[in-house]
């Protein structure tokens, strides 16, 4: 399971401190350094809330975090089928961690389809919490059991822990003026008890939020907390949890600050609304709802109150074409989609490249083509970000790591943005989206400056002297053009997606000129000022890891192990993906070997051999899920022994 942190000497006396405990009545309590826990369900048992709620009561605990949701993406499968089955699973620890962790150490199984997805996932020795009242011969029938796999020895290899949570439910809520139905319901809170007991997790917030999500009902959140302290005096009581597990605040994971647990969504969002402030413009969200990216008009549509406005359109073209107005009448521009959606709003975003003006498209990617796997996560859009228009049509692309990444993605995209004049793809993707970890929340004056300078008035003198306004007269250092809001005295100009002529705007078919300006905007793109790229090398090692995106985690804690073995292993990771950092290439020929790991076929392996002439191999995965930290430790040995 998990490796312990105390010394010999400490295990020696926790062992005696056992004994007395044991000699008391009391259960024994193992320290341990990181949990992973998964908790799963059919889609209407609550096993996103439930494993919400642990992971918040986890975070304000003080551990390191990071979990991974995953649900099915019908609205509601089949009950007790094995395509309706949701899941929730959280790694913490009291140490820095990075991915949601390989393999669970603890599975709550709420019925036989729940258990038969999941138990491959389990290493022996896991514990197995089963909800057995689920456990009747159609439910197990229903998903291939012959036999019980409770009685039939299949489970002999793991810790299990056979518990009637319904009918517990349903007796710790007899009080209560609920049909039996309805106090079923509450057996994911009777659950969340009990693991709460499990290991020490803070109650007072779960309580908190249920009455503040029921307060219009409250004997339903009185039910529900009663559910939930049941789970937990269970715990306390019965005799088949005889041990509960602790796990100490990381206090040396984190910088000094105040941090909050926060998904990849929900700090984009965030993220979203601090450059409209920073940039001191209104922000405006046009945008179609598409799993996974439809948190973020929710959560944009709460904030009125600073300056935001949401528009749910008809369909993605409209949303995009609103967006596209706002930036033209002189807002901090978004809109949000998914690879799908993306595909639709293509010629809009062309026009945005001739506009030249500043928006932002958030693509949270997902398995495809077409509907593909709306709840999965991949990363399968990058060739679509950077080639998928008609015509030269460069677009910049900014890519967080991780879920509190997303934030300064936001910032740095929108910075691009209004700085050169451009629409900016930032490329986040559904693990992002849903996972969560602690972010350490800014502050203000470590947020930078994105304020801009509308046109004002004339800003060339013809051969006579008169002085006139050209909307496309460029700013030498970033050849951007200005942004003249309309109805400004004087500043009228034509638009329209039908190219331009240099300077003065007007419709132009000139081959010259058309050439000119298709490299002009080539060139803006090219130029657009972005970091150097970072390289982890402590060994001067021959073989160089390459990432972008959410492949971070798992990357960084492959490369950790392959450390801890005595590998030498250098690791990159990629924020810009256009324009690549300018010493990118110079990074690249510094290694024999360099290996690129993507949730797609080889996207940006791809670019970087097209580019660079590098002889980079890929490590590709697109089953919807992200990568395993010990998959890829393998893999990256295989490539240095290779």
């Amino acid at each position: 399971m998990t490796s312990q942190v105390s010394s010999p000497a400490e295990q020696a006396d926790e062992a005696v401190v056992g004994e007395q405990r044991k000699a008391a009545g009391a259960k024994d309590v193992r320290r341990l350094d990181r949990v992973i826990i998964r908790f799963a369900g059919d889609s209407g048992d609550g096993m996103q809330l439930t494993g919400d709620r642990f992971t918040s009561e986890t975070a304000s605990f003080g551990n390191d975090l990071s979990t991974l949701p995953n649900f099915p993406a019908e609205i509601r499968a089949p009950a007790g089928t094995l395509p309706g089955v949701s899941s929730f699973q959280l790694h913490f620890a009291d140490h820095d961690i990075l991915t949601p962790g390989d393999a669970p150490n603890v599975l709550v199984a709420m019925n036989p389809a729940a258990l038969k997805a999941n138990i491959g996932d389990l290493p022996r020795g896991a514990e197995v919490i089963v909800n057995t009242d689920e456990f009747t011969k159609r439910a197990m029938q229903k998903v291939g059991y012959d036999t019980s796999p409770l009685e039939d020895g299949s489970l002999d290899g793991y810790q299990v822990h056979p518990v009637p949570l319904t009918t517990l439910t349903v007796e710790a809520l007899r009080e209560f003026d609920l049909s039996r139905k309805e106090a079923e319901r509450s057996k994911n809170m009777f659950a969340l008890g009990l693991l709460s007991w499990m290991y020490h997790r803070p109650t007072e917030g779960t309580e908190r939020f249920l009455k503040t999500k029921f307060a219009k009902k409250p004997d339903i959140a009185a039910a529900n907390i009663a559910a939930f302290r049941a789970g937990w005096n269970f715990g306390e009581t019965t005799e088949d949890f005889a041990v509960s597990y602790e796990v100490a605040p990381a206090a040396t994971a984190f910088p000094p600050g105040i941090y909050r647990n926060i998904s990849g969504n929900l700090a984009l969002s965030y993220g979203l609304v601090a450059a409209s402030r920073q940039a001191d413009l209104p922000l405006y969200l046009g945008s179609y709802p598409i799993t996974p990216a439809s948190d973020i008009l929710h959560e944009l549509s709460r904030h009125k109150n600073f300056g935001v406005r949401t528009f749910q359109a008809e369909d993605e073209i409209a949303g995009i074409g609103a967006a596209l107005g706002a930036a033209f009448g002189g807002s901090l521009a978004v809109t949000t989609t998914s690879g799908p959606g993306v595909a639709l709003k293509s010629e809009t975003i062309g026009l945005a490249v001739s506009l030249e003006l500043p928006l932002l498209v958030v693509d949270i990617q997902r398995g495809g083509p077409s509907t593909g796997l709306p709840t999965k996560t991949e990363q399968a859009d990058l060739l679509q970000a950077m080639f998928g228009r008609n015509g030269e049509a460069p677009v910049p692309i900014v890519a967080p790591r991780t879920p509190a990444d997303c934030f300064d993605a936001a910032l740095e995209a929108a910075r691009i943005a209004l700085t050169y004049r451009t629409p900016v793809f930032l490329l986040s993707d559904g693990y992002l989206a849903n996972g969560s970890e602690p972010w350490r929340i800014p502050d203000l004056e470590e947020l930078p400056d994105l304020r801009v300078q509308f046109a004002q008035g004339p800003n060339h003198t013809l051969d006579d002297g008169s002085e006139v306004f050209w909307p496309y007269k460029r700013d030498p250092q970033t050849l951007a053009r200005p942004w003249a809001i309309p109805g400004t005295p004087g500043l009228e100009h034509r638009i329209g997606g039908i190219e331009k002529e240099d300077g003065t705007g007007n419709i132009s078919y000139a081959p010259a000129n058309h050439d000119f300006m298709v490299r002009t905007r080539q060139a803006k793109v090219d130029g657009i000022t972005v970091p150097d790229l970072d390289v982890d090398d402590p060994h001067e090692a021959n073989l160089l890891v390459l990432g972008w995106g959410s492949t971070y985690g798992p990357i960084t804690a492959a490369v950790r192990r392959l450390r801890r073995a005595g590998e030498s292993i250098a690791q990159a990771h990629l924020r810009h993906l256009n324009p690549f950092p300018k010493n990118l290439g110079a990074v690249l020929e510094r290694y024999d070997k360099v290996v690129i790991p993507e949730m797609n076929l080889g996207q940006l392996a791809t670019l970087i051999r097209a580019k660079y002439l590098v002889d980079a191999h890929s490590y590709t995965q697109v089953n919807g899920m992200p990568f395993k930290a010990e998959q890829l430790a393998a893999a990256l040995k295989e490539a240095i022994d290779g």
